[in-house]
Parts: structure tokens; sequence; C-alpha cells
């Protein structure tokens, strides 16, 4: 079993939000849009009907901060500790004795990794990442942040893509991974998923959690079945909008609403 004691994000690191700056700065600024538009309508254009719409859309605009300004405090480590409680269910999914290497696919800020290496102190742990701008993560931000929990000498953050894992098969111990796939986008998720199986070694555990919708990824059961038929063992799919959210109406409130995780033995 995995601790449930180990605190990550107590010494003032800076793990970010799911609900990334970007989204608000987007709606802020149609709101400022619709809001002049308005005041326009009205005052200088004398379109009363236009300005009637910019209003509305003002309002759903208010909504909507405040709804993501909702979801961006549930998930904050400094907030309501959601994303802390979902990395705490991923990783008491996996059935890793805690020797050898760790890979972490889509280490974003680097917090999964850091409960990884403070749940499993003779791990090693390597995070990999594209770091795309839209959540500015990078990888300074996760170097800073292990060394500030004190596992930077067990934790190695590398740029890399999950399209093509640049390592060779049968590489690590242990691989997991937490709502990445479904940004990756024109890439197919089975494939995704059987890159980074890949570079899992023989009897090695696996983790892998994401927002796995049917319209990206198909049939999520029969690719588990196509798992078992090539020899994998243990594999599971875990309802993790139940597990880690409560309901699937409120992962679906906060935007992760078929949220699965593949979980088995190579």
């Amino acid at each position: 079993m995995i601790r449930e004691d180990i605190k990550v994000g107590s010494h003032g690191e800076d793990y970010r939000s799911w609900m990334s700056s970007p989204v608000f700065l987007m709606a802020g600024g149609l709101l400022l849009v619709s809001i002049l538009l308005a005041v326009l309508s009205f005052s200088v254009f004398h379109l009363p009907l236009l300005g009637t719409a910019a209003v509305m859309i003002s309002v759903m605009m208010i909504v909507t901060l405040c709804w993501i300004s909702w979801i961006r405090w549930e998930y904050s480590f400094t907030g309501g500790g959601m994303m802390g409680h979902v990395h705490q269910i991923v990783l008491s999914h996996l059935d890793f004795d805690g020797k050898g290497k760790l890979l972490d696919v889509g280490c974003g800020s680097g917090a999964l990794s850091v409960r990884a290496a403070l749940a499993w102190p003779e791990a090693s742990i390597v995070g990999i990442d594209y770091w795309s701008a839209v959540y500015s993560y990078s990888q300074r931000l996760c170097d800073e942040n292990a060394e500030s929990e004190g596992v930077s000498g067990r934790c190695l953050f590398l740029h890399g893509d999950a399209n093509s894992l640049d390592f060779p098969d049968e590489s690590f111990d242990a691989v997991v991974s937490n709502y990445v796939y479904h940004n990756i986008t024109g890439a197919d998720k089975c494939s995704l998923l059987l890159e980074t199986l890949r570079v899992l070694k023989k009897g090695g555990t696996f983790a892998l959690n994401d927002d796995m919708k049917p319209g990206l990824y198909g049939d999520i059961g029969a690719f588990a079945e196509k798992l078992r038929n090539m020899g994998y063992e243990d594999v599971r799919i875990i309802d993790t909008a139940q597990e880690a959210f409560g309901s699937h109406r409120r992962a679906a409130l906060m935007m992760l609403g078929h949220s699965r995780m593949l979980v088995g033995r190579k």
C-alpha cells in the first residue's frame, strides 16, 4: 500500500493547477470585449438587440469565470487539493515494490514524480514532458520542486515526446501517466499507450490515468482485452471519475468526466 501521510507541496513548491492561466486570460478577454460591445451598442450605435446579446454574453462569461475559478481552487494544492488526491490514487493502484526505475509520462510540474520519489525512497524517477506553453510548466520548475522536496538526487526530468519515447525497450520497472494523452492532438490514444508500455520491462507494472472519452479512445475495454491477449497480466480499468472525484457528476463539473485508469503488469 502506498503511504497516505505523504504531503506534497507543503514547503512552498509551485505545482500550478490543471486549470491553466491562459484559460482565464481568454475568458477575461471575451468578457471585456462583450462589455465594450454592449456599452457601444446602447450608447453609440443604438442597436438594442446587439446590446442585449452582448449583455447576455457578458453574463455567460462571468458565470464561466466563476466556474473555472472554482475548478482551479479545487485542483490546487493550496486549495481543494484534488491534484494531490488524484496522484495518491494513481500510485495506490501501482503494484510497485519501490525498486528500480519509474517513468512518469507527461510530468508537467513534477508533482506526481515527486510524490513517487517520496513514496519509494529507493526508486529512481524519470519524468518526461513536452512542456508546451499552455500550462506554463517547465523542466526548471520540475527541478526546483524536486530540490525543494528533497528528492532531486533521485529525480531526472527530460524533454520528451509521448508519441516516440527516447528510451530503449524495457527500460523501466514501472510507468505512470496522469491526464496527458487526451491533450496530445492528432495522436491515436491506444498507440500512445502501447508506446508507453514499450519501455516497460517484462514483469513491470503500469498505472495510466486519463480522461478516456470514447470519441478519443474508442472502446477502452476492448483495448484492455487486447493487452491480456498479448500476455499482460492483471489488466483492469479503474473508474477514477468515481474513485477520485466521488461521482461522475462532480468529475464532469471539473471537466474530467470520463476519467479512467488502465492498470496491470507486463
